[in-house]
């Protein structure tokens, strides 16, 4: 029986891994099907009326975050890593609380801190008089403001890692050639670091092409509000898979280059004697500055909307606006995060398992095809699904399950950065050895692997709830009849401007991320 079963076993595995990969990489492939099958005059009336504009606002979008994100993130992370301050160890942990800011929470607080008479015009207008005006939230410089303090932290994040891990000695090499500081930042550190800023922009720039709560607020039109307005609107199918598929084929240009530019990185630390940068102790006067510029970024991003909120939802309770029925908004919340969470892990298993102890193309073929749904922005992800129950099984339209099956199209890939590094990490000479001891290949999984991948298991669970939390595009598009989250109750009154109410669910996302981002953060996070 034990032979038998080594001899179905990986066969049957394999087939449990094509299933998921192609049960993700579906609707990419039918939203791409369905474009290519519009007529000509649809391609043709929407290039001009509608693309032009579409690409160059997200384009223009996605460089002005970009370099936004550049300038803070690696800013920001020079400071805590190189520069001891006052309250350098608090701030450093501070610079990552804007990730748990949904960027439609944020959005809708500066439509009322930057709107006609809102506290910042007010404020200027006693400074410069009383005709004078700020930007307004619905323009690019909203757009740019928001998207830039909700993304900073992903090049902090990683540019900071990069940092704590820079070998001093190339730096003092540098200095004993004669190069000056300046030289020596543009010629020996940057470039080391590169590949870490590369990747948080990257990161960063998918996050603008596929945001879609932010630019919905603000009126920004970009792709993403685009195909939500196509099938939510003119009810156009055609033409939002269109705008949808012109979307992803941008997503994944960039993504190549991204690609092709890491693999053309020739900069490398080699082995030898590793010594951290010692952190020089700014004075008064640079001390001050260092420690309000931290202070600043982390107000504006975090702690002046979370105090907003609070007020508001304190507001909000004292008139009753929080009845039975926000209990009903956690609830379906926490119910839909915990079965698309607990589903992407189970059905990301065998992938991350086939890929890191099966090695072979096609298994990496399968795992990568699972990869799809990170070129699959929120609303274009609930396009496909929505034409792939309602054409192949419309008995299903309409309820939880077509959620779920969007969630986890969408958040798979997540979970798999995670539970793919746990595998590798785990020897295969513990399972061989389980083996020898007569345990069938399903017992030496379950009592020996199963355990010791556990916390990254975890975590990626925990990632993929997050994430399902604050999804907002696709749980408008595909939401049972009367079946609202807490993403959707803050998108719906916050549109309306009506901020009292849209307060507590806002708040109450911010309370459920905030523990456990610090927690995934710990968790590498190390002291410097």
């Amino acid at each position: 029986m034990t032979a038998a079963l080594r001899q179905i076993l990986p066969s049957s595995l394999s087939l449990l891994g094509v299933s998921v990969a192609v049960f993700v990489f579906l609707p990419l492939l039918y939203i791409t099907a369905l474009a290519l099958s519009a007529h000509a005059d649809v391609w043709a009336r929407l290039w001009h009326t509608r693309i032009p504009e579409l690409l160059s606002n997200t384009g223009t979008l996605a460089v002005g975050v970009s370099i936004g994100t550049l300038l803070l993130g690696v800013s920001l992370a020079w400071l805590v890593v190189r520069f001891d301050f006052w309250g350098r160890g608090l701030w450093q942990w501070a610079l990552v609380l804007p990730l748990t800011m949904p960027t439609y929470v944020l959005a809708y607080v500066y439509t009322y801190l930057l709107g006609v008479g809102g506290p910042v015009e007010q404020a200027w207008r006693t400074l410069a008089g009383p005709d004078a005006k700020v930007f307004p939230p619905q323009s690019f410089a909203g757009a740019t403001l928001v998207m830039t303090l909700d993304t900073f932290p992903f090049v902090y994040l990683l540019t900071r890692a990069a940092l704590l891990n820079l070998n001093v000695s190339f730096e003092e090499v540098g200095r004993a050639c004669g190069l000056t500081r300046l030289a020596i930042l543009s010629r020996v550190t940057l470039p080391l670091v590169r590949p870490a800023i590369v990747a948080g922009l990257s990161l960063v720039l998918l996050y603008v092409v596929s945001d879609f709560g932010a630019v919905s607020l603000l009126r920004y039109q970009t792709f993403t509000y685009a195909v939500y307005q196509q099938m939510t609107g003119r009810y156009d199918q055609a033409a939002a898979s269109v705008l949808s598929v012109l979307l992803v084929l941008g997503a994944l240009i960039f993504l190549a280059a991204e690609r092709w530019f890491r693999e053309r990185s020739r900069f490398y630390q080699t082995t030898g004697r590793y010594r951290v940068a010692p952190r020089k102790r700014l004075g008064t006067p640079g001390g001050v500055l260092a420690a309000g510029y931290c202070a600043g970024v982390v107000a504006l991003s975090f702690l002046i909307p979370a105090f907003l909120l609070v007020k508001w939802t304190i507001l909000a309770a004292g008139e009753g606006a929080i009845d039975d029925r926000f209990l009903g908004f956690i609830w379906n919340s926490t119910l839909l995060s915990s079965l698309a969470a607990t589903t992407a892990v189970l059905l990301g298993t065998p992938l991350a398992y086939l890929a890191t102890r099966r090695y072979s193309t096609f298994n990496i073929l399968c795992l990568q095809a699972a990869y799809a749904g990170y070129v699959l922005p929120g609303p274009v992800g609930a396009l496909a699904v929505l034409m792939l129950f309602s054409h192949l099984a419309p008995f299903w339209y309409g309820t939880i399950l077509v959620l779920v099956v969007a969630y986890v199209v969408h958040f798979l890939p997540a979970g798999l950065q995670t539970m793919e590094p746990a595998l590798q990490q785990v020897t295969p000479n513990l399972e061989e050895a389980a083996r020898s001891l007569g345990l069938t290949p399903w017992q030496s999984l379950r009592r020996v692997t199963v355990p010791l991948v556990r916390s990254g298991f975890i975590v990626a669970w925990v990632l993929v709830f997050l994430q399902c939390m604050k999804e907002l595009p696709a749980t408008l598009l595909l939401r049972p009849v009367g079946f609202d989250t807490l993403a959707v109750r803050v998108w719906l009154e916050a549109s309306e401007e009506y901020f009292q109410l849209a307060a507590p669910a806002a708040l109450l996302i911010v309370v459920m991320t905030l523990p456990a981002l610090l927690l995934l953060v710990a968790r590498d996070w190390r002291a410097a």
